[in-house]
């Protein structure tokens, strides 16, 4: 460790003069430097502290703490994956049901091909049957064009009343011109879905169709799809308050050019976003979901969620393997190795319980686990024992407690919050990570790299919307062009309960 030194100022005495100085005056001399190197000590403790935290702040990565990926630059961190290996070769495994083509027993399109001469003599092979038929099977997209459809309304005089009387129109049916369900479904799909930008789904369209819309239908598309999926989207809301387990996360997303927060809660099948200025408590009274949720919400160890106290928690344990492994390589403590062996082999038992249809594992073994869960927690507060706060000196600027270093935080939470680390091998509802949550913010996140930012609130809001009721029609394996083209009719996808 590199340290600047730090001399002790020399006093201006001989050996001589030191030798002439009465008791009392030797005796402050001596004091004087005593306290002097108690506050030397001090500085270099401190100056310590700072190059450790420095050193953190640089081995952190996306694979050791909670920076995303993004945050890596070009520097590719060491690729030792927290996965553990299954033994299994890579690609389908045995039972996996392939997407090969095949033939169709009735074929759009048949093509003979004759044959009129034999290649090898040259006899001709005109007036020959054949005796057999070699096929092949293209599978191709027809060319495509926009179809104006023509809807003429009658108009007629009452021969009573002598009213005129019109025709009714069909539903949606509202302009002399206008473009048709289907296009805005396309486009939606395009540009919400794919994050094709506004310019490249109009790009596109035109491409394909022949017609370049402008911009402003593929955001009136967006916004029809918003209000003919409020119905759903309201199912949702409320299917995620009555659920027994909930993934909630949070992630920075920038709106007109300004740090938002982009809040989601989610489960296996339903999606929740929604955009506000603020990331903590605020927030998420805002979303209106965590403060009448009375189940198991999984999420990081972020404070604000633990504000919430009429519902259980249960805490990312994937969080806890990246900071676990930041101690291994920084800190070269054997406690962090044995407590990330050990949450994973509670995991790898309680799937295996959970894969011969078990509902909870051996009291033995649940106590088995616990005892050393708290003999590793007594391990690590014994090598990171509490910072000690020197007595203030009456210069000294630096008030309040001694930061801790990241071991010990680490080790705090995982004695306080044990029921919540712990929380998947006592109910096996309860999921290992909370990766869900994070799966579901990622396609949010890549919006934002596609994009750069959201130039609009209403932007921000309408991209949210539409990416939730698209994600839930993908948990109910639903085609999404399908799904949002019904919900531009009028007839949204509408999850069902699950019932238990």
């Amino acid at each position: 460790m590199y340290i600047w030194a730090i001399m002790i100022p020399s006093v201006d005495l001989s050996r001589e003069q030191l030798l002439s100085l009465d008791k009392a005056t030797l005796v402050a001399v001596i004091h004087g430097l005593q306290e002097r190197i108690v506050q030397l000590e001090q500085t270099v403790t401190e100056q310590a502290a700072v190059i450790q935290s420095l050193r953190d702040q640089l081995a952190k990565d996306s694979r050791n703490s909670s920076k995303p990926p993004t945050s890596d630059g070009l520097k590719k961190p060491r690729t030792r994956s927290l996965r553990q290996k299954t033994g299994r070769a890579s690609g389908g495994q045995p039972g996996h049901k392939g997407h090969t083509l095949k033939m169709v027993a009735h074929p759009d399109h048949i093509q003979h091909h004759r044959v009129s001469a034999c290649p090898h003599c040259a006899t001709s092979l005109e007036g020959v049957a054949p005796c057999g038929l070699e096929s092949r099977q293209v599978f191709d997209v027809p060319p495509v064009r926009i179809e104006v459809t023509e809807h003429q309304a009658e108009v007629k005089v009452c021969p009573e009343c002598g009213n005129q009387v019109k025709g009714a129109f069909p539903v949606g049916v509202t302009q002399p011109v206008q473009y048709g369900p289907r296009l805005k479904a396309q486009a939606s799909y395009l540009n919400a879905y794919q994050m094709l930008p506004l310019a490249r789904t109009c790009e596109l369209l035109g491409d394909w169709y022949g017609h370049t819309p402008a911009e402003a239908f593929v955001l009136d598309a967006n916004a029809t799809l918003v209000r003919q999926t409020q119905p759903s989207l309201c199912a949702i809301k409320h299917q995620l308050i009555a659920a027994e387990v909930a993934h909630f996360d949070e992630s920075g997303l920038r709106v007109e050019g300004k740090l938002h927060w982009l809040h989601v809660a989610s489960t296996d099948l339903l999606t929740y976003y929604q955009v506000d200025p603020k990331r903590g408590q605020e927030g998420m009274h805002t979303i209106g979901i965590l403060p009448e949720f009375e189940g198991r919400a999984v999420h990081d160890h972020w404070k604000s969620y633990f504000t919430f106290h009429q519902c259980q928690h249960a805490l990312c344990n994937a969080h806890h393997l990246r900071e676990l492994e930041f101690v291994i390589e920084q800190y070269q403590q054997p406690w962090a190795q044995q407590m990330a062996h050990l949450l994973l082999e509670i995991k790898a038992e309680v799937d295996a319980a959970i894969e011969t249809e078990q509902t909870a594992l051996p009291p033995s073994r649940i106590a088995y686990f616990e005892q050393h869960y708290n003999e590793l927690i007594t391990q690590g507060m014994k090598a990171n024992p509490p910072p000690t706060n020197p007595p203030t000196q009456p210069t000294s600027k630096k008030r309040g407690r001694k930061k801790q270093s990241p071991p010990k935080n680490l080790l705090d939470r995982l004695q306080h919050y044990k029921p919540e680390v712990l929380a998947f091998m006592y109910d096996f509802r309860v999921p290992f990570d909370n990766n869900q949550a994070e799966r579901d913010v990622r396609m949010v996140k890549l919006k934002q790299k596609v994009s750069g930012t959201f130039r609009t609130q209403t932007g921000a809001q309408t991209f949210c919307a539409i990416r939730a009721y698209i994600s839930t029609a993908r948990k109910h394996n639903a085609k999404v062009i399908n799904t949002l083209y019904d919900a531009v009719n009028g007839n949204p996808l509408i999850p069902q309960p699950t019932l238990d």
